[in-house]
């Protein structure tokens, strides 16, 4: 079924330069928009990462000429009209000869993105991404990475808030840690001021008042349902907004589904093209279809990119929203296609609380190819979970019947509230409300060949068995609820059997990668120790050149790997074969 509540903008002839760089921003009150005449209509041009770098401009300036007839028109016909970034403005490495300097984040990076996204012609909006506070050989800290930021955009504040037409907000938020970030350093993390600013942003603007919020990020909620990348995003905990912290995680999506106010939700991070219907996803289906998504009123929606080497899989598209009293429309601006815009949902509203969605853009064959991902559904009145979920025994015991592969698709509950699955070869935890990924807890290369079971290790009597001074009464402590055991063991009977720990929160997915400052740290002593050894191999070495290469590893604490990537739980020599 195709809907269509507006008639599509032409494409006029190529723009002239010469735009004002940037648009100055009232610190304490909401923007208002700039439209000479009183109309409902708007329109909002959506960028995703930009990624810019100073020697490769050609794809940014085409991406720009094909949205300046879009908006130029907008602005004589209504002029409710602004752009929006989602951040991570730029290239994440040097761009200059004979430095090491990383462009993202800097001084350079950001003026570049100002005099970029001011060229457009229209007011433009800009929240930050996990790589805005990069510049580490410019600013000690993320704060006066944030001070340049925020100068550079002319914001007064981390998070904006447009009003774009009558009862129309535009609201965004910033990630503000990098080098203070507790794991990974590409978390995109919402602080708790903007957090709460949120909040009393939709309590102030209410769906029963008729307002309607539209709310930009860089990467998605928990329980946006949008596509993400396992072997990237998921295994490395930096898929959603806040999402190693479990209940700010979750606090988005609840505001979500109490906040009716809010129709969409816009996000970038990924670098996933828009041809998906897993990139838009809408807050109730077809009973037929499945079970209810509980996404509140809001239809959630993944942006690509605009040049062409930053994309993971071939697209350059951006997103066009068009809107109105009665609805609005998510279109794909295509910038291999000359900006050919392409319809992709159309949003009716019926009343305040409630609005008719529809696809206007089918999968094709090739697409239900790329990046497919599954995720458990838990089911509801009218639906039984889905077939990979597992149910206990009478016994108590959970079993995997099969051997671990990369075709393995089950779930469980635990006993303490936790999910945990397999997939693509891993185990991994989901969050327990929305199912939603959270992490790797067990990497295929510990995993493959193996079974997975879950057994109950409570004891039904206390019996004190240890002789540690200090440990007396060991076996009664914890909680008196039931207690599980995860155990990966091996089929051929040799004996091993390796069991798999929580975290001391509680969770399972294992926080591997810290954040980018510790990681530098560590290689430069690595890289130390190799020229350490390397001298001495020279000094045993008669003619004091010695060919041989010196062997350094590192030892951490639960860290095996100095890598941004982790795809790896196996402990060398343990539990994967031994690398010395």
């Amino acid at each position: 079924m195709k809907v269509a509540l507006f008639t599509a903008l032409p494409l006029a002839g190529a723009f002239s330069s010469g735009f004002p760089p940037s648009f100055s921003r009232p610190s304490s009150t909401t923007l208002k928009s700039t439209a000479t005449t009183a109309s409902d209509e708007f329109v909002v041009a959506c960028v995703g990462d930009l990624h810019m770098d100073p020697r490769k401009m050609e794809d940014y300036y085409t991406g720009r000429e094909q949205f300046i007839p879009i908006l130029e028109e907008a602005k004589a016909k209504h002029g409710n009209v602004a752009l929006c970034s989602l951040g991570d403005l730029g290239e994440s490495k040097p761009v200059k000869i004979d430095t090491t300097e990383l462009f993202a984040g800097t001084t350079a990076c950001h003026e570049l993105a100002a005099e970029f996204l001011g060229s457009f012609g229209v007011p433009y909006e800009v929240i930050g991404g996990n790589h805005d506070l990069e510049g580490l050989d410019e600013f000690a800290t993320d704060a006066e990475n944030l001070e340049l930021f925020l100068r550079a955009h002319g914001k007064p504040t981390p998070h904006f808030s447009r009003q774009i037409a009558e009862k129309t907000l535009l609201v965004g938020m910033t990630s503000t840690l990098f080098r203070d970030a507790q794991y990974t350093s590409h978390e995109v993390t919402v602080d708790v001021a903007q957090m709460e600013w949120f909040e009393q942003t939709l309590i102030d603007h209410s769906a029963d008042d008729g307002w309607r919020i539209f709310v930009f990020t860089h990467a998605p909620p928990n329980g946006s349902g949008l596509r993400v990348l396992q072997e990237n995003h998921v295994v490395n905990g930096c898929c959603w907004l806040n999402h190693s912290n479990d209940k700010q995680c979750r606090k988005f999506i609840e505001l979500v589904r109490e906040h009716r106010c809010i129709k969409a939700w816009f996000s970038g991070h990924f670098h996933l093209g828009q041809d998906y219907q897993d990139s838009i996803t809408f807050p109730t289906i077809d009973p037929k279809d499945g079970p209810y998504p509980n996404r509140g009123s809001c239809i959630f929606v993944q942006t690509s990119v605009m040049r062409g080497g930053t994309s993971r899989d071939g697209r350059q598209q951006s997103r066009l929203i068009r809107g109105n009293k009665d609805g609005f429309e998510i279109c794909t601006v295509d910038h291999q296609k000359e900006g050919a815009i392409r319809v992709d949902a159309t949003i009716t509203y019926s009343g305040c609380n409630n609005e008719v969605a529809v696809y206007n853009h089918k999968e094709t064959d090739e697409d239900s190819k790329l990046f497919k991902v599954y995720e458990p559904s838990r089911g509801d009145a009218l639906h039984e979970p889905d077939p990979g979920y597992i149910p206990y025994k009478e016994d108590g015991r959970l079993v995997v019947d099969e051997l671990c592969t990369k075709e393995t698709r089950v779930w469980w509950n635990m006993a303490c509230g936790r999910v945990l699955g397999m997939l693509n070869g891993m185990l991994i935890e989901y969050d327990p409300s929305t199912l939603a990924p959270l992490g790797l807890v067990v990497g295929a290369d510990e995993l493959g060949g193996k079974r997975v079971a879950v057994i109950d290790s409570g004891l039904e009597e206390c019996v004190i068995t240890s002789d540690e001074n200090g440990m007396e009464g060991a076996d009664c402590g914890g909680d008196v609820g039931r207690e599980q055991a995860v155990i990966v063991y091996n089929d051929d009977h040799e004996g091993q059997v390796i069991v798999v720990q929580p975290n001391e929160d509680g969770s399972y997915w294992r926080k591997i990668v810290r954040n980018k400052m510790v990681r530098m740290k560590e290689s430069r002593r690595i890289k130390a120790a190799k020229l350490f050894a390397k001298e001495l191999l020279d000094e045993k070495d008669e003619d004091g050149e010695s060919d041989a290469e010196p062997q350094v590893v590192s030892t951490w604490g639960p860290y095996t790997s100095v890598s941004g990537t982790a795809k790896k739980t196996g402990v060398a020599g343990l539990t994967a074969p031994a690398r010395v």
